[in-house]
């Protein structure tokens, strides 16, 4: 009686364990679903990109199997992030990633919920986009790559290549541009500099900020944002022909034919905000991962 009776405890678990088994392997794997927003035109146009992506395969992540990424680019123009932020409402996504200040704002007036990754350049802190760097609360984390507090450095890197700089512009648009410019009169006054400042609203300015910086200053210094960024060819084009020794806020202007630039490393940040991503699909809460800041800053000549 006791044989018969194990013969068919046995018999139940195993069959129970084939149909948990069978289910299992039926059950298609999770699909993460991530929106990236950016400024740029395309992927091409923010090269550092490929290495978030890269960073994400090499954490497991096939695009089109375990993941699908909606890319979201605006082309320069920033009112387009409240259209794609809008589509939040209706879309759903496990997290989103932002590229710049005006769509990290429009996702976090979108969504309250959604775990979001940001990148941007001025403090995140001040800005009222975290409580604390430490502890940001709320469902954003991320990276800022203090683009305004090395403005300092950049002046000083400008000046040392070139002794006889006394006048320098400032080409700069947008909320990291006026941040960029606060942070530089210092450290312009120590080093005896003329600011003169070249405030773009439209990428139709540039040849005329150029012909300005040509006739009133010894150098120039280009602070990146969304349109300038995507106007790049044009930007350094315009420096061959005025000649003015230029300091580039972000590396692929040197990369694409420009003179200097000093930044935070945005391709190894790309790769951290892959971790990121990875830690809040598999369970981290934004309010839990400290707002990271640089600890590699690269001078590229």
């Amino acid at each position: 009686m006791r044989l018969t009776q194990r013969v068919i405890q046995f018999g139940l678990a195993a069959m129970f364990w084939s149909l948990s088994f069978s289910a299992e392997a039926q059950q298609p794997n999770r699909v993460h679903r991530v929106r990236y927003l950016a400024p740029g035109a395309s992927l091409t146009a923010l090269p550092y990109i490929e290495s978030f992506r890269q960073g994400l395969k090499t954490l497991g992540y096939i695009e089109g199997q375990n993941i699908v990424i909606e890319w979201r680019f605006t082309k320069g123009d920033a009112a387009k992030f409240r259209g794609f932020a809008a589509e939040l409402v209706r879309l759903k996504v496990d997290c989103i990633v932002t590229q710049g200040i005006p769509a990290i704002r429009s996702a976090k007036q979108a969504t309250s919920t959604i775990p979001i990754v940001m990148n941007v350049g001025d403090d995140p802190v001040q800005m009222g986009l975290i409580a604390n760097l430490a502890r940001p609360e709320g469902n954003v984390t991320g990276f800022t790559n203090v683009t305004a507090e090395l403005a300092g450095k950049r002046l000083e890197l400008l000046k040392e290549a070139f002794p006889k700089i006394y006048r320098v512009g400032h080409l700069w648009s947008g909320l990291t541009g006026a941040a960029h410019f606060r942070e530089i009169e210092t450290p312009a006054r120590t080093l005896r500099i003329q600011l003169q400042r070249l405030e773009m609203k439209d990428p139709g300015d540039l040849e005329n900020a150029f012909r300005i910086a040509g006739k009133d200053t010894d150098g120039l210094i280009v602070v990146g944002a969304a349109w300038l960024n995507n106007h790049r060819t044009q930007i350094i084009d315009l420096a061959a022909k005025t000649r003015l020794p230029i300091m580039y806020t972000q590396r692929q202007f040197v990369v694409e034919g420009g003179l200097m630039s000093y930044s935070a490393d945005l391709f190894e940040q790309a790769r951290h905000a892959a971790i990121y991503v990875d830690r809040i699909l598999e369970g981290s809460k934004p309010a839990d991962l400290p707002v990271e800041q640089p600890t590699k800053f690269e001078l590229m000549i």
